[in-house]
């Protein structure tokens, strides 16, 4: 049984990434493969965002409309932070997915991203209070948050709302000593204060299902024929208190592989564990740019400037020495999407403050157009 009483099993379906078509929109029929695959194999938590586009109306067309309500459970969450300029707006964005989603009430409700400066909204905009109602109402079964930001605020906030039941935290082998991420601290706050964890992003936006030849290196010799990937979520489950460990898993091959290693997991050996050591070591000897494509960024950019798809053609150059490559990327990620590219930076810095993984945004958009644009 799960930590707050439903049968959930170790991995959760993170909607943020669902397969696309050629048009750009959430491919339906090819999510309700991967939903009917997921069930099947056991698993029932699905986990969706007001912030994350179509997702919340695709989940409702591939799982709420197809499947008994009992028989999974929805998460979702409140961005007061993206667009709100009253409480009116904020609480908007609840009844908003509750409507868009169809699924009646909400197994698993989260305050987005607090941290820094974006906790102030919810705080401000006293949602506290309204999303404690909303769960007396029986519209919340479980209220929580997710989280961006230090151990020590992580620390306040939970001895500030003590009856927060849970709290979703980005944590992956590459970020477990890291001193922008709080990995490991984060966590040993939220373990100290009872509560239990769901793990997001253990595959680093699916950076880690494709690290660097010397940390493939050091897994192929492990283990052959192991993903990469699989490495990363193993980490991630093998942790005490965990509810469930979230895959943003985009097309079947994902799903197959996630729910191979996930099925039945009970644990990492003694081996295992320093195996992953030696991997996270040998990583952060590699500089390169953290961003996970979260598109927060992209949210709060008054340019609408192509960032996190910078990043990706820079970490290109950085890991694998292909400018060519990144530059035609490059050209790609700015007229396929409409955006502008680095060079077309204002120095804002509106993208820093929404930054979960606290990137040096205009920096490095610096270093991409010297690199990529010069």
């Amino acid at each position: 049984m799960g930590y707050l009483g439903e049968e959930i099993g170790k991995l959760g379906f993170g909607l943020m990434r669902l397969p696309k078509g050629e048009d750009g929109k959430i491919d339906i029929e090819q999510t309700k493969q991967m939903v009917d695959r997921f069930i099947d194999a056991g698993f029932t938590y699905f986990d969706t965002a007001w912030a994350y586009g179509e997702s919340e109306d695709a989940i409702r067309r591939a799982l709420v409309e197809r499947y008994p309500r009992e028989s999974f459970q929805l998460a979702t969450k409140n961005a007061a932070w993206i667009k709100c300029e009253t409480r009116e707006d904020a609480i908007a964005q609840f009844e908003k997915s509750l409507q868009t989603t169809g699924a009646g009430y909400f197994d698993y409700y989260l305050l987005h991203n607090l941290g820094e400066n974006r906790t102030k909204y919810f705080d401000d905009f006293d949602l506290w209070n309204y999303l404690r109602d909303k769960k007396e109402e029986g519209l919340i079964r479980h209220l929580g948050f997710s989280f961006h930001s230090t151990a020590e605020e992580l620390e306040e906030i939970l001895t500030e709302h003590p009856d927060m039941e849970f709290v979703q935290l980005q944590i992956n082998y590459a970020d477990w000593e890291s001193p922008l991420i709080q990995a490991r601290a984060c966590y040993e706050v939220a373990r100290k204060h009872g509560k239990p964890v769901i793990i997001m992003e253990p595959v680093k936006g699916g950076n880690l299902a494709n690290p660097p030849d010397p940390v493939k290196a050091i897994f192929d010799k492990a283990e052959p024929g192991a993903s990469y990937a699989s490495w990363a979520l193993r980490f991630a489950a093998d942790l005490e208190g965990v509810i469930t460990v979230l895959s943003g898993m985009s097309n079947m091959e994902q799903m197959e592989d996630n729910l191979a290693v996930m099925k039945g997991f009970s644990g990492l050996t003694e081996e295992q564990r320093l195996v992953l050591t030696e991997a996270r070591k040998t990583l952060e000897q590699i500089p390169i740019i953290p961003c996970t494509s979260c598109e927060y960024c992209l949210k709060v950019c008054p340019q609408n400037i192509a960032i996190n798809g910078s990043f990706a053609c820079m970490n290109i150059v950085i890991l694998y020495d292909n400018l060519e490559f990144a530059k035609n990327h490059m050209n790609w990620q700015a007229e396929e999407h409409g955006r502008k590219r680095a060079n077309e930076c204002i120095k804002c810095g509106a993208c820093e403050q929404a930054c979960p993984q606290h990137i040096r945004i205009i920096e490095e958009l610096e270093r991409v157009t010297e690199t990529l644009l010069g």
